[in-house]
C-alpha cells in the first residue's frame, strides 16, 4: 500500500485534503453571505462560530483559524459590542476580498495574510516568489523586476523564502476563490517562525521603483 510522509493511506489523505479545500470554500462563501448587507450581527457571528465548531477538523487551517480566534473572542462575554463589530467585519472584508467588487471581479485576492506593519524590502541576494495574475506585468516580466536587482525567483515558497507577493485581483487558478496552494504555504511557513514577508504588489511595486532609482544614481 502507498503511504504518505505520515504513514498514513495516501488516498485517505489526499480525500482529506479535498474535503479540507470544500470546507474552506464553504466557509469563504458564508462570510461572503454575511458581508452582503455591509454589517455583521451577533447571531450572524454566533452562526459561523457555531460553524467552526461543528467543523473542527479545519478550524487549525488557514483562514478558519484566524476567524475562530476573533469570534471567539468578540462572543467572550456573550455579547457583540460595536468595536467588536467593527473589527470582525474588517476581519471578514479581508478573507474574502473586497465584497464590493465581486459582481465584476471573479476572483480577489485576500489581504488577510499580509504582513503589517510593512518590511522593508531588499533584493540583493533574497529570494522571492509570486502568486496571482498582475497589473505590473506579465509573471516573466515581475521576476526580470526583481532578478535585475541581484534577487532569486522560486516557483513556490519554501524554508529559504524570503518574499511572496500576492496581486490584488486574484487568479482562476487558485484553489480557493480568494487565495491558493503558495499563500496557504506561506502563512504556514510563517506560524512556524520562518522568516517570510508576505506583501501587496502595490507595494512591492513601490520598493522596485525606489531601489531601481536607487541603482541608477
Amino acid at each position: 500500500m502507498l503511504l504518505d510522509e505520515d504513514g498514513q493511506p495516501f488516498l485517505r489523505t489526499f480525500n482529506a485534503a479535498r474535503l479540507n479545500d470544500r470546507m474552506i470554500d464553504e466557509l469563504i462563501g458564508l462570510c461572503r453571505g454575511v458581508l452582503l448587507d455591509g454589517s455583521v450581527s451577533e447571531l450572524e457571528a454566533s452562526a459561523l462560530l457555531q460553524w467552526l465548531d461543528e467543523n473542527r477538523e479545519i478550524a487549525n487551517h488557514w483562514p478558519a483559524n484566524v476567524l475562530y480566534k476573533r469570534i471567539s473572542l468578540a462572543l467572550e462575554d456573550g455579547h457583540l459590542d460595536p468595536d467588536e463589530e467593527r473589527d470582525l467585519l474588517e476581519t471578514l472584508v479581508r478573507v474574502t476580498g473586497n465584497p464590493q467588487s465581486a459582481a465584476s471581479i471573479k476572483s480577489r485576492s485576500t489581504n488577510l495574510p499580509l504582513c503589517s506593519p510593512l518590511p522593508e524590502i531588499s533584493f540583493a541576494g533574497k529570494i522571492f516568489c509570486f502568486t496571482g495574475k498582475f497589473i505590473s506585468g506579465s509573471r516573466t516580466e515581475v521576476q526580470n523586476a526583481v532578478t535585475s536587482l541581484g534577487a532569486r525567483v522560486k516557483g513556490s515558497p519554501t524554508l529559504k523564502t524570503n518574499y511572496l507577493v500576492i496581486d490584488s485581483i486574484g487568479s482562476s487558478d487558485w484553489i480557493h476563490s480568494t487565495h491558493g496552494r503558495k499563500i496557504e504555504k506561506a502563512v504556514t511557513l510563517r506560524e512556524e517562525g520562518r522568516s517570510i514577508y508576505i506583501v501587496a504588489e502595490e507595494y512591492w511595486a513601490e520598493q522596485i521603483s525606489k531601489h531601481a532609482k536607487q541603482k541608477t544614481l
